[in-house]
């Protein structure tokens, strides 16, 4: 796990931490067990958790499969026997059974079918401009419920098994803290004694307040200390147990799946129940422009079928999986058409992402599109639309605006529509 704030390079940020690792507390005290009732929280805290599938998944393999279609492909529709006839996927059993806490959004339609910027779009609500640099729905998200973390040493937002869009303008205080799914330090593992760190951190302070106030190097170096601070103190904090997911029961991993997705979802209960407010976890591989369904039903699902139902029924059983959302998407979908080595392409015109928890409603599957998958044929739904439909259930303001380096206003979620049907 490392942590490379947006605009700084990593050799000149890791110099400033070389010789600071402390050896690590005891552990938190979180619940082991999926039957566990949740921590005992004076606070009810709010939280989003997206699930990130890079590579562009293919829904109409997932979420909306077109049976008896020439662009259906081999996989059977299952019911959903805790909702009102939704139907996804054959190879999502576990996940069919938790549906009643998810919706489908099956009338996506956005324009960026290249893998960069539909990445980046999908998280910022906005498309690649070389003017200016959005931030990402973490450090938005994670900005605005920042306050109702008191004494969280942890940063808050933390992206695991990949990484994520960064903080643009917000600064780099809102940068994503990237962490392996094994929830191992890495570059933070030397061995320093107490005093002889903080002789170190005394002398950097001196050579830093120096610097800054004879430089007058602006805002870039103060938010440098203040990332610095941050970083020290969760290295010598408790809090770090939040990353241990060897700490759970044996059972309790297994329901996950001891994988590095599994293990990235395992991490992610256990950090909202730490108090972060953002968290999103990285499953790629799914730019299957060949042998899709061998990859999907042998691979792909059976990981992340085990992994997601077992974050919601967790949460679920916790109590708090009402504060908590959860987003499932990627860049954009895959090409009903298939292809002549049994793959499917990019797509962006028609398909599908996944919310829940937060209060939004589950069990439903908004949205239509044809009968062929090619089209939406009801109101279509964009990122900024899911983003603030996501800032709704979580209680934040859409009339939320920032301003950009450049002075420019910018509203939250990109003025997106709340898709009405879930909130």
């Amino acid at each position: 796990m490392f942590l490379t704030p947006s605009g700084m390079s990593r050799r000149h940020f890791m110099s400033h931490l070389a010789g600071s690792a402390a050896v690590m507390g005891a552990s938190l005290s979180l619940g082991h067990s999926l039957m566990a009732a949740a921590p005992d929280m004076k606070r009810r805290h709010k939280a989003a958790i997206m699930l990130w599938m890079g590579g562009g998944p293919s829904t109409i393999d997932l979420w909306d499969l077109k049976p008896g279609q020439p662009t259906g492909g081999p996989f059977k529709e299952i019911a959903c026997p805790k909702t009102d006839g939704v139907k996804i996927c054959e190879h999502l059993p576990m996940m069919a059974e938790q549906m009643q806490h998810a919706s489908i959004i099956r009338s996506m339609s956005t324009r960026e079918a290249d893998h960069n910027r539909g990445r980046y779009y999908m998280h910022t609500g906005y498309v690649p401009n070389p003017q200016i640099e959005h931030p990402s729905y973490g450090s938005v998200i994670s900005h605005e419920l920042f306050d109702q973390r008191s004494g969280l040493e942890i940063p808050p937002f933390v992206t695991v098994g990949g990484s994520s869009v960064g903080p643009g303008f917000l600064g780099m205080a809102w940068s994503p803290f990237e962490v392996s799914s094994n929830g191992q330090v890495r570059n933070l593992q030397m061995q320093v004694d107490n005093t002889r760190l903080g002789q170190r951190l005394q002398t950097l302070q001196v050579i830093e307040s120096n610097f800054v106030a004879a430089q007058g190097r602006g805002t870039a170096a103060d938010d440098h200390a203040k990332m610095l601070d941050k970083t020290v103190k969760l290295m010598t904090s408790k809090q770090m147990d939040a990353f241990k997911v060897t700490q759970e029961p044996d059972a309790v991993q297994e329901r996950y799946g001891k994988t590095n997705f599994g293990r990235g979802c395992l991490m992610a209960r256990r950090l909202v129940e730490a108090g972060v407010p953002f968290i999103e976890v990285d499953l790629g591989g799914w730019d299957n422009h060949a042998t899709i369904h061998t990859t999907l039903q042998n691979t792909k699902l059976p990981e992340m079928d085990k992994a997601m139902s077992a974050l919601f029924e967790d949460l679920a059983q916790r109590g708090i999986l009402q504060d908590t959302a959860i987003i499932w998407m990627g860049e954009f979908g895959r090409t009903p058409r298939i292809n002549g080595t049994n793959g499917r392409d990019h797509y962006a015109r028609a398909w599908s992402v996944v919310l829940g928890g937060a209060g939004m409603k589950g069990g439903l599957a908004v949205g239509k599109t044809s009968d062929d998958g090619s089209t939406v044929e009801t109101d279509p739904y964009t990122s900024q639309d899911v983003m603030a439909t996501v800032c709704k259930s979580l209680g934040i303001s859409l009339e939320t605006q920032f301003t950009s380096k450049s002075g420019r206003p910018m509203k939250i979620a990109n003025a997106g529509k709340v898709i009405k049907e879930i909130v």
